[in-house]
């Protein structure tokens, strides 16, 4: 008797996957291993140039297709490969490949992994740049983070991105969401129909292994990619406010800053004499981030969950962040550290922390009770499979009950594919 045809998953990707340069692509590693567990054929493909830090898929079992742009050569690829499933690694994707594998593939589940609200994120960094304009107080920001959900909304509402990424929600069977909270935004303020969204954030193993003792370890620790524009802006503020404030009450103390692409404004800032140390890209972040005492996460904009967080939570390593650094994480539960608004309440929350060993465990406990109660990958990984498959069995009824869906895929479908198509023929002529 012949064996069932493994289910075929195509991944179409913003970038390759480097799992230990961003937390999003952690995400995206996560949930291609949670596909792997049932056996799946995977195939990933992007556009993007091959990073310095890509995983090694194939490694994997994993298919490796590069695709172009705006070319006609992606209609033959996804036909012939007739794929069950496309997920589409962030909303660019299902805007420039959408309505193509629509065409060429109409019965496929279309999932698009959001990995962050980005109309969110940028919203807020909006909102921070109009209060950096308007006052000079380099150390209160509280009013960047208390603004309640139909606020957001406001911020969002009328930006160019927000209705398009909003429309690529629309226009997909399912959507996988990181953070609770950017499901109430989108489901209580923009209406999304709740049944198009899932909630899907981290999958990590139950924490059992012992942690680096207190004695064993030194300095603070912060960590994040540099291409990603709220960790650069939390490096400004460490630099000019919240960092000269933990070395009046701790001179000798030391910063260690690590992120993938480190550019020379940042390497500029390295300042030894300072306890400032730049220190470029992490081969293993979870090595230094246990060597820590303590993980800094002064975020002042964002949105997602935050990658850097959980990974502290991982190694047992305090953090102290904002309440956009913690948004979505805990769900009410004790933080595993500190959460302030102002760089006076982050500095003195961390120096507490860094000296008081009883303070210091009883943060890490909370992290290690966060992870095992709330990230467990055997609750959210089977979840995730479970979904997907009640989408696929009932794929004509929640496309009937899309219309504001398959409205938007009409219409923008039409456009983009007629814009693509002119810019495939003006490649051609050109060369």
């Amino acid at each position: 008797m012949s064996q069932p045809r493994a289910t075929k998953v195509l991944v179409i990707g913003y970038v390759w996957p480097e799992p230990r340069s961003s937390a999003a692509s952690g995400h995206v590693m996560q949930i291609l291993e949670t596909f792997l567990q049932q056996g799946w054929d995977i195939t990933f493909s992007s556009p993007a140039g091959i990073g310095e830090h890509k995983a090694d898929l194939a490694e994997l079992g994993i298919r490796e297709v590069p695709i172009e742009l705006n070319n006609s050569s992606f209609d033959a690829f996804v036909s012939d490969l007739a794929p069950d499933i496309v997920l589409f690694d962030q909303f660019m994707m299902e805007e420039q490949f959408g309505w193509r594998v629509e065409k060429h593939c109409p019965t496929a589940l279309r999932v698009l992994e959001t990995s962050d609200l980005q109309s969110l994120r940028h919203a807020r960094h909006q909102r921070l740049k109009d209060r950096l304009k308007a006052s000079d107080d380099a150390n209160d920001f509280s009013e960047l983070f208390a603004p309640a959900l139909g606020e957001e909304f406001e911020l969002m509402a009328d930006t160019d991105l927000a209705k398009r990424e909003i429309a690529a929600l629309y226009r997909c069977d399912l959507n996988l969401m990181i953070s609770e909270v950017e499901i109430e935004l989108l489901v209580e303020q923009f209406k999304l129909p709740r049944q198009l969204l899932h909630w899907c954030p981290l999958m990590l193993d139950p924490i059992t292994q012992p942690f680096t003792p207190f004695e064993d370890r030194a300095h603070f620790l912060s960590i994040g990619n540099f291409r990603h524009a709220p960790n650069w802006d939390a490096v400004l503020w460490m630099k000019t406010t919240l960092w000269p404030l933990i070395r009046q009450q701790l001179p000798g103390a030391q910063l260690h800053i690590y992120g993938a692409y480190t550019p020379p404004k940042a390497t500029a800032l390295h300042n030894p004499s300072q306890g400032f140390h730049v220190m470029n890209w992490a081969e293993d972040a979870l090595q230094v981030m246990s060597a820590a005492r303590i993980c800094l996460a002064p975020l002042r904009f964002g949105a997602g969950i935050k990658g850097k967080i959980v990974d502290a939570m991982l190694c047992g390593t305090p953090n102290i962040t904002t309440p956009i650094g913690a948004e979505g994480m805990s769900a009410g539960q004790p933080w595993p550290g500190a959460i302030g608004e102002t760089a006076a309440a982050l500095a003195d929350a961390a120096v507490a922390r860094y000296n008081d060993k009883a303070l210091w465990l009883e943060s890490q406990e909370h992290g290690r009770r966060l992870i095992n109660e709330r990230y467990r990958q055997q609750v959210h990984g089977p979840a995730l499979i479970e979904r997907l498959a009640y989408c696929r069995d009932n794929l004509d009824h929640i496309r009937s009950h899309n219309f504001i869906g398959s409205m938007l895929r009409h219409h923008a479908h039409k456009s983009t594919q007629y814009m693509a198509q002119w810019i495939e023929a003006k490649n051609r002529v050109s060369s």
